[in-house]
């Protein structure tokens, strides 16, 4: 019997893991299945554009894992039972339960409304492509003259505002700060920010704090209230529940507990990559729910699962978070670099080339991903050891 890997969740981490893992594992010796709930390749850090009423490539991911012998099950994970080693699926036949030796958990982050009031039934948000053309269908809907409230200015608050601004001029776009706007930049990034919603249009309420949200209104925990056709909550994100409801070690906030390989600390079979993992950095701090740390945890995470099963030593990927790109519409962003202890540089880049640099970042991501065996070896590494014996030193 083959050794058997599923990896959950097809986004920026489980996509570019399981096409490398397929990559440098013998199919002789391994399959690989990846579940999915749905049959495109989503670009998150891009959802923000499709909203504002821009097309944005979805590569099928049959043509991303084509030739690479991935089987792709397109349905949507209900529970894992690490225990037993089974994944419980569903999808328009019904539910399954699917075996495994080694599990990638990928299934990433979706918005958090930190239980404020109103948020699930009548905000709008950006972190999955079905809700972000939900949010598009809305803003066609309004025509000129419309107001948007964006709640929350972290990049994600930023990036939408700053887009939907630019791109639907004859809308009215306020934005939402619990602090000072850009709290987290540098001071001249922060003067950036600024000037760039002056140019737009963008009112920014700083200092503010929304406790409930309405189908046409926000009201603040000062009483104010914000008169809204569309509300774009943008304020965190919060990880799938799965993980916590299947017993495996997680945070309070749900991150699986994973050591410096990526290794689930309760169940060594099952390895954390992207949101999902409470990866510490090199810096002794948290990594970011970030694209970058979905990169770096994957990298590792397939390293780690390639030299167990190969008995081939592991080596250790840079767990580093080193700067911010932001944009603001297609013709602005902000380059903000970080140091060891996650605080801004002084310096900072601002303008049309950060703009062209974060667009070559995205296009490279999305690259690496559809391309997920390029300039790797062709050499398969064969298990160590038969597979069902392998699935057992997982274990140890």
């Amino acid at each position: 019997m083959k050794h058997r890997i599923i990896v959950l969740g097809a986004g920026y981490a489980g996509a570019f893991a399981a096409g490398n893992l397929a990559r440098r594992l013998s199919p002789k010796d391994t399959e690989i299945t990846v579940v999915n709930a749905e049959p495109d390749f989503v670009q998150r850090m891009r959802l923000h554009q499709l909203a504002a009423g821009q097309e944005i490539e979805a590569p099928k991911l049959a043509d991303v894992f084509a030739g690479t012998g991935i089987q792709l099950r397109l349905a949507r994970v209900t529970a894992v039972d690490p225990e037993r080693q089974v994944v419980a699926v569903a999808d328009a036949d019904g539910g399954r339960e699917l075996g495994y030796d080694t599990l990638v958990y990928a299934l990433g982050s979706a918005v958090a409304d930190h239980g404020v009031s109103g948020v699930a039934d009548h905000a709008f948000h950006v972190t999955s492509r079905p809700a972000a053309l939900r949010l598009r269908e809305r803003l066609d809907g309004l025509g000129d003259g419309g107001n948007v409230l964006v709640v929350g200015d972290g990049l994600t608050g930023i990036e939408t505002a700053t887009e939907i601004a630019e791109s639907r001029p004859g809308l009215s776009v306020a934005l939402i700060a619990r602090g000072e706007l850009g709290a987290q930049l540098s001071t001249g990034a922060r003067d950036h920010l600024r000037q760039a919603c002056d140019r737009l249009g963008i009112t920014v309420h700083e200092h503010t704090t929304v406790e409930r949200v309405e189908a046409t209104r926000a009201i603040a925990a000062d009483g104010t209230v914000f008169q809204s056709d569309a509300t774009v909550w943008t304020a965190g994100f919060a990880v799938n529940p799965i993980a916590t409801a299947c017993g495996l070690e997680v945070t309070e906030n749900g991150q699986i507990v994973i050591d410096r390989t990526m290794r689930s600390v309760s169940h060594p079979n099952v390895y954390a990559v992207g949101d999902s993992a409470y990866a510490t950095g090199d810096n002794g701090r948290p990594l970011p729910m970030s694209c970058a740390s979905a990169g770096n945890t994957s990298k590792q995470a397939i390293d780690a699962i390639v030299g167990h099963l190969t008995g081939h030593p592991i080596a250790h990927t840079k767990l580093v978070y080193t700067y911010n790109t932001i944009s603001l519409g297609r013709r602005d962003g902000i380059l903000q670099t970080v140091d060891d202890q996650a605080r801004a540089k002084p310096k900072y880049l601002g303008g049309r080339k950060v703009a062209r640099i974060k667009t070559a970042i995205i296009n490279g991501a999305l690259w690496a991903t559809s391309h997920p065996t390029f300039g790797l070896s062709k050499r398969k590494h064969r298990l160590a050891t038969a597979p069902a014996e392998s699935a057992e030193k997982t274990l140890a």
